[in-house]
């Protein structure tokens, strides 16, 4: 846990450095749970969205984008639900006066219980080499089986609770497991409440004639309220699927663990129309076209799992979590969610407007299913930056730091370098980084010995960066160096250009999903 909690401040402590992430008007000492992209940041945030977008949008010639108003008319937000039942169940600790939600308790105690039975099996798995059957030993070892089926059983029984609203018999889950405050570790609880996460304001040019509304806590409605519009004027057929990103708001009262869970965030969602009956079909399909795209950036397969819902959503008939091994240990990234014909339906009754499809091959109309995957930007974000960031000892004895971005991603994609500030190789410099900027974001970088330039380079994530020296002016070369390797070439100038759009562009990227 320490060596998480060590690895979570030198991501937080590095994104600031490095320009990256920084707290919300950080000069009036901050803003609770509000974080400002900075310059890296921006960037490496808008490479996420672009990367998202074009797998979703470009590559899928059944599947359009929009952008969808914050501000939705208030009914909106009673039709989906959100009114009467998005809230957290919130408890406090009576001696560290600490707030935290009771599930997420929960589920942090199921979480341990998880790792329990893990240093088990990874503990036999070095033991018995090669011969060791890992399903074999989940069923037969009594430790791993006790921890498994607790860990199954707190879940389920919390499901249970919340379903029935039953707060004091979450309350005493809480008390029967011995959950301590993480603060304090003391165990003297409040009863647990009901809390609602949305935001509300006005809009209006008086008091006295404003209209109550709420900044919207999730971007699908916008999607849903869509739905004719964007199938008529774009003659979608079933199945099709409509995307978008933007903001969403939520009052997150135990909000932390840095742009892991905030008030102001951004969402990356498709909702997926389909024919009654076919939902779980394409549910499945869409977990695994979910998973391929995450593991196409190469942050390893052993840090992402599937983790099933057992209290479902009211408008789902299935649901799962693609779930990420942050410094923090594995949390929800994005979700898959087979949400029935629950939102068209709803609109339909608090609109009185039909939102249902012709069905030409059916001959028959009906109010579509929908199959949901929604992903949390600033957590993609965040699960980018974490496993990136890396410290290793090199041959010579120093520590190196060093961001390995994919380089899809990566903010800027070369530092142009000139070996010296004299000689005419600034004016080089500046002519290559002229006839690169159209295609690569590029940076320029002449302070400091070039050692140390390439350090800061790494820390920033930078797949390349060009040296120009001496050499350079008698024969139009440069020194390409690799963040990752540090290997380190020449290359003539008139090949740089197809030499990195060959490791950042989008489309070699996006050719591994297809």
């Amino acid at each position: 846990m320490a060596k998480q909690d060590d690895q979570f401040k030198r991501v937080v402590s590095h994104a600031k450095e490095y320009g990256f992430v920084v707290q919300s008007s950080e000069i009036y000492d901050g803003l609770s749970a509000v974080y400002d992209y900075t310059q890296n940041g921006t960037e490496l945030k808008k490479n996420i969205r672009d990367y998202w977008w074009k797998s979703m949008v470009q590559l899928h010639e059944n599947i359009v984008g929009i952008d969808s108003a914050i501000f939705m008319h208030p009914t909106t937000w009673k039709a989906s639900g959100h009114i009467d039942a998005f809230n957290d169940p919130l408890i406090d600790n009576k001696d560290s006066k600490k707030r935290y939600r009771a599930d997420v308790l929960i589920e942090d105690y199921a979480e341990k219980l998880f790792q329990k039975a893990q240093k088990e099996i990874t503990k036999a798995a070095k033991r018995f080499g090669d011969t060791f059957d890992e399903e074999q030993y989940k069923t037969t070892n009594p430790r791993v089986i006790k921890y498994l089926t607790e860990r199954k059983k707190v879940l389920q029984d919390m499901a249970m609770l919340l379903d029935k609203d039953d707060l004091a018999g979450v309350k005493a889950l809480i008390e029967e497991k011995g959950i301590a405050c993480p603060v304090s570790g003391s165990k003297n609880w409040t009863d647990v409440k009901q809390f609602n996460l949305m935001f509300g304001t006005k809009i209006g040019a008086s008091a006295d004639s404003a209209m109550d509304l709420y900044l919207r806590p999730e971007t699908a409605q916008g999607i849903f309220v869509n739905f004719l519009n964007v199938q008529k004027s774009g003659r979608m057929k079933i199945p099709f699927g409509i995307a978008q990103t933007g903001k969403a708001f939520r009052n997150e009262i135990v909000a932390r663990q840095f742009i892991f869970r905030m008030r102001e965030f951004e969402q990356m969602e498709m909702q997926f129309f389909v024919r009654p009956g076919e939902q779980k079909k394409w549910y499945e399909t869409w977990k695994e076209r979910r998973l391929a795209w995450h593991l196409s950036l190469g942050l390893g397969k052993e840090n992402y799992r599937f983790h099933k819902h057992e209290k479902l959503a009211h408008y789902a008939d299935a649901a799962a979590d693609i779930e990420f091994n942050f410094p923090f240990g594995f949390k929800e990234l994005e979700g898959i969610h087979s949400r029935t014909n629950f939102d068209l339906s709803s609109h339909e009754e608090h609109s009185g407007r039909k939102l249902q499809y012709f069905d030409p091959e059916l001959n028959e109309s009906y109010v579509p299913y929908v199959v949901e995957t929604s992903i949390g930007l600033d957590r993609m974000f965040l699960a980018v930056l974490s496993k990136s960031l890396q410290e290793e000892t090199l041959e010579n004895g120093t520590i190196r730091t060093v961001l390995r971005l994919p380089a899809v991603l990566a903010p800027i994609k070369a530092a142009i370098l000139p070996l010296v500030k004299k000689d005419g190789l600034p004016d080089i410099a500046h002519k290559i980084i002229d006839d690169l900027k159209f295609d690569f974001n590029v940076t320029y970088d002449e302070k400091d010995a070039v050692g140390r330039r390439y350090r800061r380079q790494d820390a920033a994530g930078t797949p390349f960066c060009i040296t120009v020296d001496h050499q350079t002016k008698d024969d139009n070369t440069v020194t390409l160096r690799n963040r990752d390797s540090m290997e380190q070439k020449r290359v003539g100038i008139k090949d740089l250009k197809n030499l990195i759009n060959t490791e950042v562009s989008f489309a070699n990227w996006l050719k591994k999903l297809e």
